[in-house]
């Protein structure tokens, strides 16, 4: 594109977008699988074919041998809380240029992280990589109760955003930004293949090309 998309923000993914913390994630769910009894057979690559998905999906996939959601997602707690333990102590894998490329469009214009996770979770991305000033604002299922799609509308609302733009990795931030109303810019890089983007980055550090500054608007309510 020769003026990228017009933007007065920027949502963003995480896993796939800023980082990969898939490995990590695997680690300590097979600690969580294994304090509740289970084998802690969990494998990256099967992991990783979840990533993006809701946390009642990924533990169906994973747990289908469980029969209930209930039942799953009890589980998932105990996992949830390894998880956080081991990626507090040794965070996960920064894609390149993520944190300069942050600091440097955080002087410029808001941005926001949205993402299919647990409260906490972007939390501890934050505290870790010291991006808790960069970030104006984030929300998750697990603040909200609600999906991907929801929570982008809510944060375009909540900031009064009138060109805001969605960056992530998957079909599934893909469909969940044009559902929210917001134009879609695929990281190409990441976890899976997008179609309908309005555009795409092979790196993060193309992020700033590939979008069109405008004036942002008067901020709404701080960070949650």
């Amino acid at each position: 594109m020769v003026n990228g998309i017009p933007a007065d923000g920027i949502l963003l993914d995480l896993d796939g977008t800023l980082w990969d913390a898939v490995e990590g994630i695997c680690k300590g769910w097979n600690e969580g699988f294994a304090e509740c009894g289970l084998e802690p057979n969990l494998t990256v690559p099967r992991l990783r074919g979840c990533m993006g998905l809701l946390m009642e999906d990924i533990a169906a996939r994973i747990l289908p041998q469980l029969p209930t959601g209930e039942a799953r997602m009890a589980i998932m707690e105990v996992c949830y809380r390894h998880q956080l333990a081991y990626l507090s102590a040794h965070g996960g894998a920064l894609y390149p240029a993520v944190a300069e490329t942050l600091r440097e469009l955080s002087e410029r214009l808001p941005l926001f992280i949205v993402s299919n996770c647990q409260d906490g979770y972007i939390q501890c991305f934050l505290k870790y990589y010291h991006l808790e000033s960069v970030i104006r604002d984030f929300l998750c299922p697990g603040q909200s109760g609600q999906a991907k799609a929801e929570n982008i509308a809510a944060l375009v609302r909540r900031h009064r955003l009138s060109h805001p733009v969605y960056v992530g990795d998957t079909q599934g931030d893909c469909d969940a930004a044009h559902a929210a109303g917001v134009p879609f810019l695929h990281a190409a890089y990441g976890f899976g293949a997008a179609q309908g983007a309005e555009g795409a980055i092979a790196s993060f550090d193309q992020l700033p090309a590939a979008i069109q500054i405008i004036s942002p608007p008067q901020f709404g309510a701080g960070a949650v």
